[in-house]
């Protein structure tokens, strides 16, 4: 029985992503970047939002590919269920500034409501773990542009205030990823002593 059970547990381990992101309970690498929120850059600094409650930090191959314009869109239909949960969101990927300030801004997607974060470089998604593909010629985004970096594989980290990883969400469909970032984070809420008076 014992060996059937360590033969099934170790094909599991096989049939994983061979990239390993960081997981529940490493410390997550702070950063601080350029964003976008409804068409307008700023600096987001992961540090500065942890003060605030528990920083949702999704990574993502592409602004206006169709995986990520689920996840966006999702994020920013769900957004006020975050922010009750006090939970900031942050999307991150290789995408310039200018890319992102149309995204962040464009009412199918990220609606105004989700920031968007420039990892030009590929140096925040690397510090997380992430595996990182090529940019990959003549490849469009769903308007017909051309996508001009390279991608970091779809994983979503919840960080909490102390700085540390809640879970690593990652393999499952990009709606699916947004709704398990949600459960987590309203778990977070309903643990912390400072949960606001009435709140359920």
């Amino acid at each position: 029985m014992k060996r059937l059970l360590l033969t099934a547990l170790l094909a599991s381990v096989i049939s994983l992503p061979a990239a390993a992101a960081l997981k529940e309970g490493d410390k997550a690498p702070d950063f601080t970047t350029q964003a976008s929120l409804d068409g307008k850059a700023y600096t987001f600094s992961l540090k500065e939002a942890l003060k605030k409650g528990p920083v949702v930090v999704y990574f993502y191959p592409s602004a206006y590919t169709g995986g990520c314009n689920v996840q966006a869109h999702t994020f920013a239909q769900k957004y006020e269920k975050f922010a009750a949960a006090k939970a900031t969101v942050v999307g991150v990927s290789l995408d310039n500034i200018e890319r992102l300030n149309e995204f962040s801004a464009d009412p199918d997607y990220c609606a105004g409501k989700v920031s968007v974060a420039t990892d030009i470089d590929g140096k925040i998604s690397k510090s997380y773990e992430l595996a990182i593909r090529d940019a990959v010629a003549g490849k469009k985004d769903t308007r017909g542009k051309d996508i001009n970096h390279g991608y970091a594989e779809r994983t979503t980290f919840v960080v909490t205030q102390d700085g540390k990883i809640a879970a690593t969400i990652g393999g499952i469909k990009p709606a699916e990823n947004v709704g398990k970032a949600l459960e987590v984070v309203e778990k977070i809420a309903a643990a912390s002593p400072n949960k606001a008076i009435g709140s359920k």
